[in-house]
């Protein structure tokens, strides 16, 4: 009995002991329990963090995949928080209820984290985090795996970030960062590499071999797929999609011994694969669809298996099942000339064979100029007998003017001229797929039957949905109700229109469906017009975004104003007839993930149910007098958001409007610190006066009350242009935009 009384006491004193040492092992040290109720703070104590309090035992919270703390030895290792502020999820209309607020500071929360000095895991995914990536992340000297996901963090990847060389896991995805990554050849210990999302380019970066997954997906990488990508042994998953990357796909690629997944889709990829590469037998996923490739596919990614699959869609490749998804060679070989770097060894040699035959060319000419510049200057002297040496009649206005005046109006006439030129010379290459006639049965399968939740809004022409083509490429669909006598006639030249509406800087149209009906004594029907999808915002989104603004320094401002005008001027000119009143506004220009500009609801020349009630539809014909009116009202709008550009206020009533064209009025007529006051501060320190100056100047002439004083639309694009060059002599010579709170002008 005692022996069992003395048994019993042992092994509750034993189980006390246990628990004592578990408690201290498992209890977090003071100062790092402090550092977590700072971080509660500055992270405006989101939904996930509000349960903590003064009696939270940190390191016995139950994990969760918003919320996970591991703790060793009185010390956090392991923190991740998981929001509801994605930068993917972010409402056009209100993007900033998906950041933190003004008073949030990236630099001192991340000096807090610092402080957690035994960290080997961080992870704060959708926390609306802004600002560029602190220097001082080199503090974390124990760290293993990183993931800032889903925020709005943009600048650079800073080059301290190679200081953490027990890097594991390095995930940045989703942000707005840009610029060139770093070297990351020093962290031989990093595996998972994902900075999809974001804005970086335009070279490939350099990387280690040992990784094992590689996401850079929706960036703006513009080069070729180094070679050195053969010696990635480890690497079992590759996705560089949605970039501008060009030149030939390595073979090498498909027989990396642990490659996975292979998704190279929506680049500028060319030339032919060979028949005889070989694919690694682990390879499960292969897209290569949206290039330029040619040729036949090598049998081993020819078709899909039960164990691998192929999506090869929109290139110019011969043979297989998706030929009818296919480019014609035409199209691949003038898209591979565009983005095809010249071979300046082919040139010299061409250039040495040909040398001789060249000189004796040129003396024949000479020869011939001799005897044709003989002719011309009797032809001269005679026509100078007969007319004034330093003035002639005008035939504009019947006044003597100068002869440099009519030299100035007959380069106006030229330029008139110029806008007849055919279309194949003005239009941009874009890369998309043929213009082609869709069926209903394709609309209700894109739509899913006009599914509500597809559902975009109320357009002014018609009702707007989202959707899927069979390639699986997302697409809008524009449902454009019609009513007119004797519609199916009326219509062939309207969709003739229709399918010349492509452009780099339009949303472009891929194709239509006509449903056509009996409506009484009339034939009513609807046209379902097929758009490309742009998914990356409007300029009104960037400019009311005090982070996303950054992005948008001048010469990426003035790149995108460059476009919309181009856009304009394919609209006025580049099908007949042009296309006025185009609903011009800033929320309509749309930008792609390399801020390419693409102007959206502008006018669709169809005889629609709305008729001229559509905003859409511009001015009402018969409030227009003339097509010059017409053109001038595309230009005036032009000139308003040229103005929110400048300035990044956003315009929201005429009165705004005309306040703020005084301001730049009064700006332009003052001191050069006086036009440099009003500048978007997030541009200060990136453009140079002069280009500043021609642009503001602009933008005054295209706002002009009366539209005949209103510049032409060729004279914008050319005034702009002059902006850029002088923008980019200044930068060649003053190195270095700079940050953006620089202080230089």
């Amino acid at each position: 009995m005692r022996i069992s009384s003395f048994s019993c006491s042992f092994t509750a004193l034993f189980t006390l002991i246990v628990m004592q040492v578990s408690i201290a092992r498992g209890q977090l040290a003071p100062s790092e329990t402090g550092i977590l109720f700072q971080v509660q703070q500055l992270l405006e104590y989101p939904q996930v963090l509000q349960g903590w309090n003064n009696w939270t035992n940190f390191c016995y919270l139950p994990p969760s995949p918003s919320l996970k703390v591991v703790c060793s030895d009185s010390h956090v290792t392991e923190l991740t928080v998981v929001g509801n502020k994605s930068s993917s999820s972010a409402s056009p209309n209100s993007p900033k209820q998906n950041t933190l607020s003004g008073n949030f500071s990236i630099d001192a929360f991340f000096t807090t984290l610092t402080k957690l000095s035994n960290l080997k895991v961080l992870s704060l995914v959708s926390l609306g985090l802004w600002g560029p990536l602190p220097t001082k992340i080199n503090r974390f000297w124990s760290l293993q795996a990183l993931n800032v996901s889903y925020n709005f963090i943009y600048g650079q990847i800073p080059q301290d970030i190679l200081s953490l060389k027990n890097l594991t896991s390095l995930v940045l995805a989703h942000n707005l960062l840009n610029g060139t990554v770093p070297d990351l050849r020093s962290l031989v210990l990093l595996q998972e590499l994902n900075l999809g999302g974001n804005h970086l380019g335009p070279t490939f970066p350099s990387l280690g071999n040992d990784l094992v997954t590689i996401i850079l997906k929706n960036n703006s990488l513009r080069s070729v797929i180094p070679s050195e990508i053969k010696k990635f042994n480890q690497l079992q998953q590759l996705d560089i999609s949605s970039n501008k990357l060009i030149g030939p796909i390595p073979p090498a690629l498909f027989s990396l011994p642990s490659l996975q997944s292979l998704d190279l889709a929506q680049n500028q990829l060319s030339g032919a694969l060979p028949t005889n590469i070989s694919c690694s037998v682990k390879l499960q996923f292969v897209d290569i669809s949206h290039n330029i490739l040619i040729g036949k596919l090598p049998s081993c990614i020819a078709t899909n298996t039960s164990t691998r699959t192929v999506i090869s869609s929109w290139n110019c490749l011969s043979g297989g099942k998706n030929a009818s998804y296919q480019h014609p060679y035409s199209f691949c070989n003038k898209e591979a000339l565009a983005v095809k770097p010249p071979s300046k060894s082919k040139e010299h040699k061409s250039s040495t064979i040909k040398l001789g035959i060249v000189l004796g060319i040129v003396g024949g000419v000479l020869g011939i100029a001799g005897v044709l510049g003989f002719l011309i200057c009797v032809i001269n002297r005679r026509s100078k007998a007969t007319t004034d040496d330093d003035h002639v009649y005008s035939i504009f206005d019947g006044s003597v003017t100068s002869k440099r005046s009519v030299a100035s109006k007959k380069s106006v006439r030229r330029a008139v001229d110029s806008r007849r030129v055919p279309q194949t010379m003005r239009s941009a290459a874009i890369g998309l797929p043929p213009y082609r006639a869709f069926t209903l049965e394709e609309m209700e399968d894109a739509t899913n039957n006009f599914d509500p939740l597809n559902f975009i809004g109320e357009g002014s022409q018609g009702q707007l949905y989202k959707g899927w083509l069979i390639d699986g490429s997302e697409v809008m669909v524009k449902c454009v109700k019609l009513k007119q006598k004797n519609l199916p006639q009326s219509m062939i030249q309207q969709i003739e229109v229709l399918s010349k509406l492509r452009h780099l800087h339009l949303v472009s149209i891929l194709g239509h469906t006509i449903v056509t009906y009996q409506d009484h004594s009339s034939t009513a029907g609807t046209v379902f017009i097929v758009l490309e999808h742009v998914s990356n915002g409007s300029l009104r989104d960037y400019l009311a975004d005090e982070r996303k603004r950054e992005i948008l320094r001048w010469p990426q401002r003035m790149a995108i104003i460059i476009g919309v005008a181009r856009g304009i001027q394919f609209l006025h000119t580049g099908v007949a007839p042009g296309i006025f009143g185009n609903n011009v506004k800033i929320e309509n220009v749309l930008l792609d993930d390399t801020l390419t500009a693409k102007l959206s609801d502008y006018k669709i020349p169809l005889p629609s149910k709305v008729g001229s009630e559509s905003p859409l539809n511009g001015k009402d014909a018969s409030n227009i007098n003339s097509t010059e009116n017409a053109e001038k009202e595309d230009v005036y709008q032009l000139g308003v958001i040229l103005l929110q550009v400048i300035t990044g206020k956003l315009v929201t009533s005429n009165r705004a409007l005309d306040e703020l064209r005084i301001q730049v009025e009064k700006g332009l007529a003052e001191a050069p610190s006086k036009l440099q006051a009003l500048v978007d501060p997030s541009t200060r320190g990136t453009f140079a006066y002069e280009s500043l100056k021609t642009a503001a100047e602009m933008a005054i002439n295209c706002l002009k009350k009366e539209s005949r004083t209103r510049p032409s639309i060729e004279d914008v694009l050319w005034n702009l242009q002059y902006s850029i060059q002088i923008q980019e002599g200044w930068t060649s010579t003053s190195g270095n935009l700079g940050g953006p709170h620089s202080s230089s002008y």
